[in-house]
Parts: C-alpha cells; structure tokens; sequence
C-alpha cells in the first residue's frame, strides 16, 4: 500500500471513530438532560407536598396546643392530694 492510501485508511478509521463518539456524547447530553428535567420535576413536587405538611404540622400543633391548654385547665378543677 502507498503512503497515501494507508493515510486514506486511517483518516477514514479516525472519522468512524469521531461520527461514533459524536454519536455517544450526543446520548448522553440527552440522557442528562432528560434526568434535570425529571429532577427538577421531583424537587417541585416535594418543596410543595413538604409546604402541605408544615401546614398540616402547624395545625396539628395548634389543636395540640389548644388541647394541653384545656386540659391544664380542667387539672385545677381536681383537688390535689394531700
């Protein structure tokens, strides 16, 4: 083989290599894409279900409150004993 072919060759081989490279990265860069997007969309659904619970939390803690202070008052209705 000449010089000139073997260079044909091998640029031919490099090309190959560069278009399945090319091909590769290209998935890839979808692929990681795809998986921001997906959790992007995760962490929106969480900080508003974590909102919906400090709600819940903070009403519960409220009509707990309300409780123990109820019953802290209905305790001086008891005599105490001696």
């Amino acid at each position: 083989m000449c010089l000139s072919s073997q260079r044909d060759s091998m640029q031919e081989l490099l090309d190959s290599q560069r278009n399945k490279l090319t091909e590769r990265n290209d998935a890839l860069e979808s692929m990681a894409k795809a998986l921001k997007e997906e959790t992007m969309a995760t962490t929106m659904t969480l900080s508003t279900r974590i909102e919906e619970l400090e709600g819940e939390l903070a009403l519960c803690r409220a009509v707990v409150g309300k409780g123990v202070a109820s019953v802290a008052l209905s305790n001086k209705d008891v005599p105490k004993l001696k």
